[in-house]
């Protein structure tokens, strides 16, 4: 490849990725002025980190490592949050851009916009940005993030040259916000009453019901998951069910603190399983199922929520009589609205949605959401008749408001944009105003609908008052839009670019860009199309006639969307990751297209399977884009909840491209030592910034994809062309070899078998966590092992459909040869280490000796390395690592005589 040395940008070089992914993970608690707050979009990259790739990409690298040093440096000043408005530092960043691009701002695309982290960065550091998405909803929201604020949050100057107004954007939305929240107050504020003593409504309580399926009892069950009102150090509420069996009925009451006499966390519902508390008899999910499909699941107000201007905290009191009645008055009062037509452009659509939900299973939506007859039901019913009414009222409202708005100003476009900025409002109170929202115990507020990416069935849902300047209410949506407004004024006024278009067909001329920086979607990852539908149903009916081309259709469009999904392809799993697969190689090769010939192309990728890697670099190789270097970056909260239950990444792999320029072909052989050496280079840098776990095999890839995608054509000495799962099962290989020498620091492993290389190496990748069992099969390859072997044969996995787990002592103990040596042939190291952990928690210690001394291990100090580095990999906390520093501990106290003495952490310890 003949490029220009002089020409490598930074990122090509060195990325400071601890520096980095602090900050990444730090900015996910930031709210004032942040872009998720103006309106949500799932898989947002953080915004620190989306910076340091547009600034590190647009940079030439310094001639000497002096020079180096200090613009790192200046790059982890630049990603802290703080100095997002920096000026000094900002001017000073976009005068290097400059310096390194001929004078001329650079032309930066992201053609898989979404949520907008990418081009605002780019805008930020004053390049001319170009944004691209497919989706409706995300080209909304790129012309409110990117484009109106630069075009039209300007102050308004006086006479005299003074500042009337300091954001004229600001203030109208600001204006009109509160006008539309007085005139809805005005229509249907009597349906949040306050209480007699002043207290206001924050969020009311529900429990879905069905009858008890027992023909002799028949009561009502209401689906609790669990009772606790408020779960925090210093204050224990909770509903607790008074059960009347003369009755057949439960109640409630309130109890706090030593009241609470029972497990608040044992609802009436567990694993989808209901228990009536009259006479104890279940309801299993079909029964439930069948009620919901057969409209015969209903709901029951439980709690009210309150705070008192004079008081602090939450108050919590049982729903009455009175709260039923006036949320029955609502009801009626949403009768006036069913039917109700209203005109998009020269359609006729229904006011209140009735678009079809997506199909079962996609979305996370759930059987409970089709009829009886099959059909998914409609939009409109994952709200209760109060929460479509406040919707519908603020929502015609806004459309009101859009009348008098275009009357008022001169400037059309102008007026579209304080209107749709009304809409995004409207939308965020609409996230936080379904029967799918939470109460959040730990907190005492809503959960947002969207704390995962799915649509799930929500037993127990939270009401919110709109008018109760509170959580999730109106005037709090309408602040935060304006304090990311606020604190965006000060974005270059550079050229700005947004279009909805598909990254298939992007509208521009060949070799337009210095570089294409994006985070494309992960095979099924996230359903961006059916997850935002949720919102195009309603912004359709807030703004379509402003956007007609963008929401003249029924939903959001699906066929043309880049994810995997069965659905979409005759229910055929294969048939769907084909056509993705196919589409992502599409989308490369239009970013080479538009790429200049010394562009920068990068891509973010954070999916953990190897299947998934495997497709993403053949689809870049295909694109005849070659990798020149990777990056690891921690970008998410270690407590999201999807990482709790998976084996997540924690990083997000940035993968810096360039055009291949030559056609040359290699043989295997013949770059294998360079691999190695490039591999074990970047390995090297890896580790020493912590990179650890999951994340440190999936990094390993760039560096070596660096070597091999070089050539158009690698090939075997029979001329056979190497593929790249080939080639990626020797980057595994090398990767599991470093892995365990740095886990055993630097120890031998000439006397550890493959079994207990592969437990070892899993817990400190996966931890607890299941993974799918191709990628199992392939780590136990790369360690001389068969996966099925450890499944059936060893019983160290366990297999549940596609998914595999590890098995720690505990759960091996019914295992009666555990340990035991077979055919003279010592057991793996790794039974005979949980067999002296189970023997250990029984005290037994003359039996754990004489264990020991016949296991073959008796002179054998690895079994102790081995032992110790499970130890140190383990989380505190967890149960197999308490077995370990017993059975560590025990080692000088019990077979004191028969072994060396064992080295002490602190020497264990040192590198």
């Amino acid at each position: 490849m003949n490029r220009n040395n002089k020409d490598r940008r930074l990122i090509e070089e060195f990325i400071p990725i601890k520096e980095i992914s602090e900050e990444s993970a730090r900015e996910k608690s930031i709210r004032h002025g942040h872009i998720s707050t103006l309106h949500i979009w799932w898989a947002r990259r953080p915004l620190v980190a989306s910076r340091a790739a547009v600034f590190a990409s647009l940079v030439k690298n310094p001639e000497n490592e002096e020079k180096r040093k200090e613009l790192t440096k200046f790059l982890v000043e630049l990603c802290k949050w703080e100095n997002s408005n920096n000026k000094q530092i900002i001017d000073k960043t976009r005068k290097l851009i400059l310096e390194s691009n001929g004078g001329k701002p650079p032309k930066v695309l992201d053609c898989f916009a979404g949520g907008g982290s990418i081009p605002l960065e780019a805008l930020r550091l004053g390049c001319e940005t170009y944004a691209l998405d497919l989706n409706p909803v995300a080209y909304l929201i790129l012309l409110c993030t990117l484009v109106y604020p630069q075009k039209y949050g300007k102050p308004v100057i006086g006479k005299g040259g003074f500042t009337k107004i300091q954001n004229k954007l600001v203030y109208d939305v600001e204006k009109w916000g509160k006008w539309v929240l007085e005139e809805a107050k005005k229509e249907i504020g009597k349906f949040y009453p306050n209480d007699p003593d002043g207290s206001v409504p924050v969020a009311y309580l529900w429990a879905r019901t069905v009858k008890c399926p027992n023909p002799n009892c028949g009561a009502e069950i209401p689906l609790i998951r669990q009772y606790w009102l408020c779960n925090k150090s210093n204050r224990k509420v909770s509903l607790k069910p008074v059960v009347n069996k003369k009755e057949k009925r439960i109640d409630f009451e309130i109890v706090e603190g030593k009241q609470i006499n029972f497990k608040p966390e044992e609802g009436t519902m567990k694993k989808g399983t209901a228990t009536c508390l009259v006479c104890g008899h279940t309801a299993d999910g079909n029964y439930i199922r069948k009620e919901s499909q057969q409209g015969r699941m209903g709901q029951r107000m439980t709690t009210v929520v309150l705070t008192h201007p004079k008081k602090s905290g939450k108050i919590y009191r049982l729903a009455t009589q009175k709260d039923v009645e006036v949320f029955e008055k609502a009801s009626k009062e949403l009768e006036k609205y069913k039917g109700e037509k209203i005109k998009i452009g020269k359609q006729e659509i229904s006011l209140i949605p009735d678009e079809p939900l997506p199909p079962e299973g996609s979305l996370g939506i759930s059987p409970y959401w089709t009829n009886k007859k099959g059909k998914n039901r409609r939009w409109a019913e994952l709200f209760n008749d109060r929460q479509l009414l406040s919707i519908v009222t603020f929502l015609l409202k806004v459309r009101e408001a859009k009348e008098k708005i275009l009357k008022e100003e001169k400037d059309e476009e102008y007026a579209k944009s304080v209107i749709t900025y009304l809409a995004i409002v409207l939308d965020k109170m609409i996230s936080q105003s379904t029967n799918l929202s939470s109460w959040a115990i730990t907190r005492e507020t809503l959960r947002n609908v969207f704390a995962r990416q799915a649509l799930p069935m929500v037993w127990d849902y939270t009401e919110i008052n709109t008018f109760s300047e509170s959580t999730g209410d109106w005037i709090g949506a309408l602040n935060w839009n304006n304090l990311y407004l606020k604190d965006i004024q000060t974005i270059a006024n550079t050229k700005i670019f947004c279009e909805q278009s598909s990254a298939t067909t992007q509208p521009f001329q060949s070799d337009f860009f210095d570089a294409v920086i994006t985070d494309p979607p992960y095979y099924d990852a996230v359903p961006y199309s059916d997850l935002s539908d949720f919102f195009f149903v309603w912004l359709k009916r807030s703004v379509g006639d402003l956007y007609q081309n963008q929401f003249g259709m029924l939903l959001t469009p699906k066929s043309s969307e880049i994810i995997q999904t069965s659905a979409r392809h005759e229910r055929d799993k294969e048939k769907a990751k084909k056509w993705y697969e196919e589409q992502m190689t599409l989308a490369f090769k239009e970013c080479n297209r538009v790429l200049k010939e010394n562009g920068m192309f990068v891509v973010v990728f954070a999916h953990k399977t190897t299947s998934a890697w495997e497709t993403l670099v053949s689809s870049l190789l295909n694109a005849d884009l070659i990798v020149t270097s990777s990056w690891p970056l921690k970008t998410e909260m270690q407590t999201r909840l999807r990482a709790r239950e998976s084996a997540a990444l924690a990083s997000s792999i940035f993968i810096v491209c360039r055009k291949r320029l030559t056609e040359q072909e290699g043989y295997f052989n013949d770059i294998k030592e360079e691999l190695e050496e490039r591999v074990h280079q970047k390995l090297d840098e890896f580790w020493n910034q912590g990179i650890r776990g999951a994340d440190f095999f999936i990094s390993a890839i760039g560096p070596a994809v660096e070597v091999f995608g070089r050539y158009k054509k690698v090939r075997k000495l029979s001329g056979e062309e190497v593929t790249v799962a080939e080639f990626l099962d020797l980057v595994r290989q090398i990767v599991t070899d470093y892995s365990l020498k740095k886990i055993l620091r630097e120890g031998s492993l000439g006397d550890i078998d493959e079994i207990t290389r592969f437990y070892i190496l899993w817990r400190w990748a996966y931890n607890n966590n299941e993974i799918l069992f191709d990628d199992a099969r392939k780590l136990a390859q790369a360690l001389g092992t068969e996966a099925d072997q450890l499944i059936h044969k060893r019983d160290i996995l366990e297999k549940k459909g596609d998914k595999v787990r590890l098995l720690g002592p505990k759960e091996r103990a019914k295992e009666k040869d555990l340990g035991e040596s077979k055919g003279g042939m010592p057991a793996p190291m790794i039974d005979v280490i949980h067999k002296s952990c189970l023997l250990w928690e029984k005290g037994n210690k003359q039996k754990l000796g004489e264990f020991i001394e016949e296991s073959g291990y008796k002179d054998n100090e690895t079994i102790w390395d081995v032992a110790q580095a499970l130890s140190e990999i383990l989380p505190d906390g967890d149960k197999e690592k308490q077995l370990l520093q017993g059975l560590l501990a025990s080692k000088t106290t019990t077979i004191r005589d028969k072994f060396k003495t064992q080295r002490t952490i602190t020497e264990f310890k040192g590198e």
